[in-house]
């Protein structure tokens, strides 16, 4: 079929205005809860209302789109909702800046970035936005932190945190850089305060043991969660101190090594060194390195591992299997936060105690020696970190070290200084923020009857708004006395308000749930409607949120099914996390100044061709590095179908023609083309592959010459029907243009009939110097090259050729392959 010779280019202003505004209107895409029809929940995480999208939020949220429509298409009842995480920091810096109030920030950009989104013709049910930041989301919040409380999954502690003298506020270990504040650049310092906690640990074992349900999950991000988790078995052992009453528990994965014990290392936070450093002469000295450790590590940048030091307290403790006094370090490598905060050092054994020791002197005593090995410490270069034969280990000496384990414990627990214990890596998740924007914790605070909680009746406990803007809109709570002054819901008496806010990571913990019944005003969710929807089904975002949003969510699953909210114990039963926008070898970022607008993309090529692309470039899973050159190319083709399709739809109706070659052909081609479209969506939503499908069989299309009309516009549909969740206003304004009645929306996916989906198999007879040595089954449009390989390769031919040089080969297109020698 000729395209003419004038090039004529699609309208996708027009067109994609048209169809936005229709679906809007129509509300093409609102669903409801219909017990006939299979459920589907897909869902991406919902963005920062930042101001603007950027390109990884348009793979993001197209690859969702696609995943919506398709299934739709499919017959399933889909769920698929949007909304913003609108709480956080930059919302209070940008405010500052502008000197306006972070609500009017937020919601201006909410309102952009929602058009935006609209531009790009996602398929979202908008009668169920949220955004994070109204009172009537964080009301649930605040109930369920109350109902949480009165379960003791929430408690208050003092801990050293990250502080920022200039903004007044405690930082996440990501927002120190370089030892400064991310925001204002000024240092920071540890600070010992109060904070509020939940107690996640307490459900360690059960978000360990579930990850063997996450069967529809990377098994990286699997992994990622079982190693943050970190869950350890062993031995805890009571170490005495020397001199005194207090003892010192250890916690180690190796009590097979406890003989080869020589020092003692404390964390520089361990409650027990403010006893060990009374009386003590080396007390300034310790607490000098304790301050200057501890400054340190948090000048650090979030992840990165400080130069190991240490120093002796000047006091001893005494294995309790051995007698021996054993020095107390103190040393920077140990965390409080994991184990007990003291560690056993068995420098023989364990590769840090042994880089350690060498630097400050300490003995080394091997206790575990490799079979056929006898180690000594003058000899050993490094630490012997495997299993082996216990050596100078008591009543233990000769053992097997796996089975000595095992020993070890029970004569401690026995004797009564230890006893086996499981730890995990996970620690309790420290929620308070000392910022402004963010929810309010719902507590009261009582000299007589202390921390009271907010009744319910007085919920939501809401931010206080400033009447004059010029002001900083963005002071923190602890700074608002007119916040803080209240009276305690128990005695009446006068009392003040909590005044941290919650971290932000608790409203996209659960937000998910909310989107199932968006206006329930009786609780956090519908119960009836939550059992329906969940868990979501397809869960798309990026794998930088692979430990802290996905465990929190994974927590808080089963705390509002403990609450009594929910019936799940999982919120998402598969997870794709799609590659980053790559450009110039780097992630997209107005640092690296290789930032591509979307709106510009979109007003130059339109959304359909920005979609297109964005999933043709790369598998969803793997980086999409940025080539303007794709874009174009998606844009040609787009373009070509519009031209065909304009043909087709000027073309007259012509009366069915028997089926010719031709025909037989498109059909079966049309058929193949269904099933690796449809297969490769459902394995492994590979679109750019299903893509690259549709683009051969159009290909065949446009150069097949003698196919019937009828037959054009079969094909015509078919390609229309299978990329219309990838661009989808194109293909609903050439359904119509070719004449098929109905929205494209409202049509079924295609379905391909095995047996017009078999190629067509001819048998080739191959000849070898005249004589016929094998036979060759092949598809009827084989080319010639392909035939001649399968030729050469078959084992009947290479047993004629029987290494003789091939002069050549020759091709008689169907029916016989002969090969010269």
């Amino acid at each position: 079929m000729s395209n003419g010779t004038a090039v004529h280019r699609y309208d996708f202003r027009a067109i994609e205005k048209k169809w936005q505004a229709r679906w809007l209107a129509d509300k093409t895409f609102q669903v409801v809860e219909d017990a006939d029809r299979p459920k589907y929940y897909v869902l991406e995480m919902f963005p920062y209302p930042s101001g603007r999208i950027h390109m990884g939020h348009v793979r993001n949220y197209t690859i969702g789109d696609v995943v919506a429509r398709y299934k739709r298409m499919r017959g399933y009842n889909v769920l698929h909702p949007m909304g913003w995480d609108a709480f956080g920091l930059p919302a209070e810096g940008a405010a500052q800046k502008n000197h306006m109030h972070p609500a009017t920030w937020t919601y201006s950009n909410i309102d952009y970035m929602r058009g935006q989104l609209r531009q790009l013709g996602l398929s979202y049910d908008w009668d169920r936005e949220i955004a994070t930041c109204n009172p009537k989301y964080f009301r649930h919040e605040q109930k369920m932190f109350l109902e949480m409380y009165k379960r003791g999954l929430i408690y208050q502690k003092i801990t050293t945190v990250n502080w920022c003298e200039s903004c007044q506020t405690v930082l996440a270990n990501e927002q120190v850089i370089d030892g400064c504040c991310w925001r204002c650049d000024n240092t920071i310092k540890p600070r010992r305060m109060s904070g509020w906690f939940f107690r996640i640990t307490d459900y360690a074992e059960e978000l360990l043991q579930d990850l063997d349900k996450l069967g529809g999950w990377p098994e990286k991000v699997v992994t990622m969660q079982r190693n943050w988790i970190g869950k350890s078995t062993g031995m805890a052992c009571d170490f005495p101190i020397d001199g005194g009453d207090e003892k010192i528990t250890i916690f180690t994965t190796r009590p097979d090594t406890i003989y080869g014990v020589t020092f003692m290392s404390l964390a520089p936070e361990h409650p027990l060194l403010e006893t060990l450093l009374v009386g003590n002469e080396r007390q300034a000295e310790v607490r000098a390195f304790i301050e200057n450790v501890t400054t340190e590590k948090q000048q650090l940048n979030y992840g990165e591992e400080p130069e190991k030091k240490g120093m002796f307290t000047g006091r001893f403790c005494v294995n309790p299997f051995t007698g021996d006094k054993v020095p107390i370090y103190v040393a920077n490598f140990v965390l409080m936060e994991y184990g007990t905060g003291a560690v056993m050092a068995v420098p023989a054994h364990d590769e840090r105690d042994f880089a350690f020791a060498k630097v400050y002197g300490l003995p080394i005593k091997p206790v575990v020696m490799p079979v056929g090995e006898r180690l000594t410490a003058g000899t050993m270069t490094e630490a012997a970190t495997g299993p082996g034969v216990l050596a100078d280990s008591g009543p233990f000496t000769g053992m097997d070290s796996e089975a000595a384990k095992k020993a070890i414990i029970a004569y401690a627990a026995e004797k009564g200084f230890g006893q086996a214990r499981t730890t995990y890596r996970l620690r309790d998740w420290g929620l308070s923020r000392q910022r402004y924007w963010g929810a309010p914790i719902p507590i009261i605070h009582c000299q007589r009857c202390g921390a009271a909680p907010v009744p319910e009746r007085d919920l939501p406990v809401v931010l206080p708004v400033d009447a004059d803007q010029t002001k900083d809109t963005c002071l923190p709570l602890h700074q608002r006395p007119e916040f803080i002054a209240t009276v305690c819901p128990q005695c009446g008496g006068p009392a003040r308000r909590e005044t941290d806010t919650m971290d932000t990571f608790v409203e996209s913990s659960w937000y998910f749930a909310r989107f199932t019944s968006p206006r329930c005003e009786d609780g956090a969710v519908d119960k009836e409607k939550a059992a329906h929807w969940l868990p979501v089904d397809q869960y798309i975002g990026g794998v930088e949120h692979a430990i802290l949003h996905l465990l929190y969510s994974r927590f808080f699953v089963k705390v509002m099914r403990d609450l009594g909210y929910l019936s799940i114990d999982e919120p998402f039963s598969n997870l794709l996390t799609q590659g980053m926008v790559i450009k110039d070898g780097a992630k997209m970022s107005k640092s690296k100044g290789n930032v591509v607008d979307p709106d510009e993309l979109i007003g130059q090529y339109g959304a359909d061709t920005v979609r297109l692309f964005s999933l043709f470039a790369a598998p969803p899973e793997r980086d999409l590095e940025w080539n303007a050159k794709g874009v174009e190319g998606a844009s040609r083709f787009l373009n070509r179908l519009y031209r065909y399709a304009l043909e087709l739809g000027d073309a007259p109706q012509a009366e069915e023609p028997p089926i010719s070659e031709a025909a037989q052909t498109m059909q079966r081609r049309i058929h193949q083309t269904i099933q690796r479209v449809t297969e490769n969506i459902d394995s492994n939503f590979h679109f750019n592959t299903a893509i690259s499908a549709v683009m051969e069989l159009f290909n065949s299309l446009n150069d097949t010459a003698d196919l019937p009309l009828s037959w054009r516009r079969r094909a015509m549909r078919t390609i229309l029907l299978l990329l219309s969740p990838m661009s989808p206003h194109f293909c609903a304004e050439m359904w119509q243009t070719i004449g098929e009645s109905g929205d494209i929306d409202s049509q079924a996916w295609p379905v391909w009939d095995q047996a017009l989906a078999q190629d067509e198999l001819l048998t080739i007879v191959v000849q070898v110097r005249g004589k016929v040595r094998s036979r060759l089954s092949v598809a009827a449009d084989i080319d010639d090259d392909s035939l001649a390989r399968l030729a050469l390769a078959d084992e009947n031919v290479i047993r004629a050729i029987a290494g003789q040089t091939v002069k050549k080969t020759i091709v008689v297109k169907k029916k016989l392959v002969n090969i010269v020698l």
